[in-house]
């Protein structure tokens, strides 16, 4: 939806996903500490770093892009208490997102448009982000905290 279409529900939905991811990160900070440490990984989105006029998305970019700047400042914040916390930036990834706004039948030959759009030329699947989040959960990343990560098929990079 363009920005010049956007009512204030469209506005205060992505507040409330943020306010939601705040107060649930919080929680789950708290219990860490408690336990001596840990790692949390959000969900950002390579539209918080770039637009892309073909699909508007102003205030869902706004929402992403307040989790990107959370993430790197808890990052900073929690770091004492031994927790890292780091992020993925996918672009288009296949999920079941896309039924809330695209027909079911219709959803293979949309998400198939998209291709050409990531430089290895594919969309992402689940597991494509999974094992980047499974590798930031880990020991072997012990040394990453407040960085962003594109898994985005290059789209960073450059585009097609």
């Amino acid at each position: 939806m363009s920005f010049l279409e956007h009512e204030e529900a469209d506005y205060d939905l992505q507040l409330d996903i943020n306010k939601s991811f705040f107060f649930i990160t919080q929680a789950v900070a708290k219990n860490m500490k408690k336990h001596g440490g840990g790692s949390i990984v959000n969900i950002g989105s390579m539209w918080a770093h770039q637009a892309v006029k073909a699909t508007p998305s102003s205030a869902y970019s706004m929402q992403k892009a307040g989790l990107h700047a959370l993430t790197k400042n808890l990052a900073m914040e929690l770091a004492e208490h031994g927790i890292r916390v780091n992020a993925v930036a996918p672009a288009v990834v296949r999920s079941t997102i896309y039924k809330s706004f695209i027909a079911e039948n219709e959803i293979n030959d949309a998400l198939a448009g998209f291709n050409d759009f990531h430089p290895i030329g594919r969309i992402g699947s689940p597991d494509d982000i999974a094992n980047t989040i499974e590798f930031l959960l880990f020991e072997k990343s012990s040394w990453i905290t407040g960085s962003i990560i594109d898994v985005d098929g290059g789209v960073m990079a450059g585009r097609n």
